[in-house]
């Protein structure tokens, strides 16, 4: 039986020596951080900053989005998307965050054990498992392995999670595979692969650094690989 750790391990050097150490932007504040992963939700990355740009000209500070007049909200943000469901919810949040800790402010968060730092953020209605771990990883440096539609589509076609395993169980699942120490690069490298090579309708198997380590490559697809 495979050494799944070892395969995600490989995974891992392979696409350092392939890409090289991924730098991400900037990091946010976690509630910038937050606020702009709900953003990017149903939407591509273009759309979601023109979104966070637009609202943070028209509002310079998170307690003015908070208090802010919903339709106008909406209205600044409607570049994003669902811009009904994501307005609302926003505030939404910015007022839990209020009425627990006194202020918008979630730096506190970087003390807490990183499974008590997960489940305060999941409370949050549309606070899911990718936007805890895209708060924790990177405006926060906590262990945690975001997973999106690209990572969930090259871990099965590598074969490091069953197939019937969902988005939100595949969380857990991967961090239990790649060491912390790797889930910052691993996560940016696998979405770029993801991205440039691994695609949903036609992956570019011929140029893939992964490709002998890949049971949907090999003609076997194996459990993981839808």
């Amino acid at each position: 039986m495979q050494d799944l750790g070892e395969i995600s391990r490989q995974v891992h050097q392979r696409l350092l020596d392939f890409y090289g150490q991924p730098v991400w932007r900037n990091p946010l504040p976690p509630v910038d951080e937050l606020v702009s992963t709900i953003l990017s939700q149903n939407t591509n990355d273009t759309n979601r900053d023109r979104a966070f740009e637009r609202l943070r000209r028209k509002y310079p500070t998170w307690e003015a989005v908070r208090d802010a007049d919903t339709s106008a909200l909406i209205d600044a943000i409607r570049s994003a998307g669902l811009a009904n469901q994501k307005g609302p919810r926003i505030q939404q949040v910015l007022r839990q965050i209020t009425a627990e800790r006194g202020s918008l402010d979630l730096q506190f968060l970087a003390g807490l054990p990183i499974e008590a730092a997960r489940s305060w953020l999941l409370k949050f209605k549309g606070v899911g498992p990718k936007t805890a771990a895209i708060v924790l990883l990177f405006s926060l440096g906590r262990p945690a392995f975001p997973v999106d539609t690209h990572i969930y589509r090259v871990s099965g076609r590598l074969g490091l999670r069953p197939a019937g395993m969902t988005v939100e169980q595949a969380h857990p699942h991967l961090e239990s595979l790649f060491p912390p120490e790797t889930y910052y690069a691993a996560h940016l490298n696998i979405i770029r692969l993801g991205r440039e090579i691994c695609a949903a309708r036609k992956p570019i198997c011929a140029h893939c650094p992964l490709v002998s380590i890949c049971q949907y490559a090999s003609g076997f697809p194996g459990p993981g690989s839808v």
